[in-house]
């Protein structure tokens, strides 16, 4: 059987998840793949790499930077990661050639940013496995992000994307466009849900407009100016807040005294099912969040300014752009951004693009896979796509 390594961290919770994503739908395959996981952290931790400068390790310190909010020098945070990373090359490259050496491979799929030079360096040249990057944002943040001149083929969600890949001076039959980011298979089931009973469940009202609020794994302070500020409108809503791991803002968030209704959800596995009962959705341009809401019919409203990440703010022009929702400068001004929204003609547009959307990333990337280990060896590949989907996700 044919081995597939997948190169993932935790750094933001989007990477451990498309690997995971893949793992299961690669299984479904007539000629399916061995998968196998590399935490580049774990394998780097022997190096101090970042512990030597910061006392933490990266994905630790990132994810603290997102939990509190404080993403308004990332620009020049992300500038020391990579001054560290081109610092390091020669011994992160050694890393991996030593890990290469005592767990074989046939494929090597990065989900990760910044580190794509250092792997391709490490499979050497001549005979070596295929080296594929699939990008997990909308789109590259050059240089030295996603995209290198050393990356061999190049899986990209979007054309803005795609396009990056080729002005880099990639071959156009290197780089595979796929119809979006690729999102866990629980996203592209279409199941019956009596919303109106699991609304009730929730103690919320099975006839109010319905907002996801969503800010990734670790949730975010703005959860609580959101509810605050439409608290104060005149629109009749209510929020589903969903948390991640941050019971400390679920229990300020159920401790508020609000009009409106509330249900606070800290982490669950089951984001599909409760972006399934809302109307809409309020959070951080994230390519995973805003690509679930998309998904699941749910137009979109998020801020883009200052404090938003770097490689997440095209995201925003991306939403604007096919008409999925609404960018606004502060969640300061969310009272207007909702009232807007919920205007019958803009709503109504609004989730006509939103259902319009068609995203069938996960599987098309297991296609892609096969075509690059058969271009790599030079063999034909005439066959049909090899993965065959199940019948619930066949009707979706």
């Amino acid at each position: 059987m044919r081995k597939l390594t997948i190169i993932f961290h935790d750094a933001g919770g989007g990477h451990r998840s498309v690997a995971g994503a893949l793992k299961d739908v690669l299984a479904g395959q007539d000629n399916p793949w061995e998968v196998g996981f590399l935490n580049l952290q774990e394998l780097l931790d022997s190096l101090d790499l970042f512990r030597n400068l910061t006392g933490l390790r990266i994905q630790d310190a990132y994810n603290q930077i997102l939990r509190r909010g404080w993403t308004r020098l990332s620009p020049q945070l992300l500038a020391v990661l990579q001054g560290v990373i081109r610092l390091y090359h020669g011994s992160i490259v050694r890393a991996l050639k030593e890990y290469w050496l005592e767990h074989p491979t046939d494929l090597v799929l990065s989900v990760i940013p910044h580190f794509n030079r250092a792997l391709a360096a490490s499979l050497g040249s001549g005979i070596r496995p295929p080296f594929v990057t699939l990008i997990t944002d909308l789109a590259d943040y050059p240089p030295r992000f996603w995209i290198e001149r050393e990356s061999e083929y190049i899986i990209a969600g979007t054309e803005r994307a795609k396009q990056q890949a080729l002005a880099r001076g990639h071959r156009s039959d290197h780089v595979f466009l796929t119809s979006g980011m690729v999102l866990k298979p629980s996203f592209y089931e279409r199941v019956d849900i009596n919303v109106a009973g699991e609304r009730e469940c929730l103690g919320l009202d099975p006839e109010v407009m319905t907002g996801v609020v969503l800010f990734g794994g670790h949730g975010s302070r703005a959860m609580v100016d959101i509810v605050k500020n439409l608290d104060r409108t005149n629109s009749r809503l209510q929020l589903i807040l969903l948390c991640g791991h941050n019971r400390d803002l679920a229990d300020e968030l159920r401790g508020l005294r609000t009009r409106i209704r509330l249900a606070v959800q800290e982490f669950t596995p089951h984001v599909q099912h409760f972006m399934a009962l809302g109307d809409f959705f309020i959070g951080k341009p994230g390519p995973g969040s805003i690509s679930e809401a998309v998904q699941m019919n749910l137009p979109a409203i998020v801020e883009c300014n200052s404090k938003t990440l770097p490689q997440e703010k095209y995201n925003a022009q991306w939403l604007t752009e096919n008409g999925y929702g609404m960018v606004i400068s502060s969640f300061r001004e969310i009272e207007y951004a909702v009232t807007n929204l919920l205007r019958p003609n803009t709503f109504d547009q609004a989730r006509r693009s939103v259902r319009a959307y068609s995203n069938r990333a996960l599987f098309e990337v297991p296609q892609i896979l096969d075509d690059c280990w058969n271009a790599k060896w030079g063999l034909l590949h005439s066959q049909t796509p090899q993965f065959a989907l199940a019948p619930e996700l066949a009707r979706a």
